[in-house]
């Protein structure tokens, strides 16, 4: 591959999805749950919990430490890393019973395009649209590394199976989360 040959990698945003569900709760019980990501292990595919590492629980600018893990089943026969590994990220945006973000951090913790979040819309009669979100504009170093040695259409399979891999934990956080949540 030439340096001015294009790759799926270089398109932006690389991903982009979300999903919703209906939650019988409000506003101010659903962002109580998922503004507190240390009880991430109950509803994630991959993250099993963490602490928060610097300033104010949930607050905009306070960073959590995720632990995450995944199987050797997740898009098998693409170089990720499987088994337990930590991530960091920043809170980017807090506002009670609206919405909650956070933006994955480099190791050096300096930002990434990549950005995690729910957004709860009232929909009355006690129920909320719960949304759950996730961007990554440029690819982050960590994507660089699992495609660096595909051709291109492994890139566009690699692509393409993550997508559809995220969009199934987008829904299955959710539906977690609302069970979370209705059986309280």
């Amino acid at each position: 591959m030439t340096a001015n040959t294009e790759t799926v990698i270089d398109s932006s945003p690389l991903f982009e999805l979300d999903a919703r569900i209906r939650v019988s709760a409000a506003p101010a019980e659903i962002y109580s749950v998922v503004s507190d990501l240390t009880r991430s292990k109950e509803w994630s595919p991959e993250c099993m919990g963490g602490e928060w590492a610097e300033g104010e629980p949930s607050a905009v600018g306070s960073v959590f430490r995720g632990e995450n893990l995944r199987g050797r089943d997740v898009v098998g026969w693409a170089p990720l890393v499987r088994g337990t590994w930590y991530t960091e990220a920043r809170v980017v945006a807090a506002e009670p019973g609206r919405t909650f973000r956070w933006m994955m951090l480099t190791h050096a913790r300096g930002d990434q395009e990549s950005v995690w979040g729910f957004d709860i819309e009232d929909a009355g009669e006690g129920l909320c649209w719960l949304v759950h979100h996730f961007r990554m504009g440029r690819a982050t170093a960590g994507i660089h590394k699992i495609v660096a040695g595909l051709d291109e259409d492994a890139r566009k399979r690699f692509v393409a199976e993550w997508t559809a891999k995220l969009g199934q934990d987008l829904e299955d956080t959710l539906a977690r989360i609302k069970d979370v949540i209705e059986k309280n």
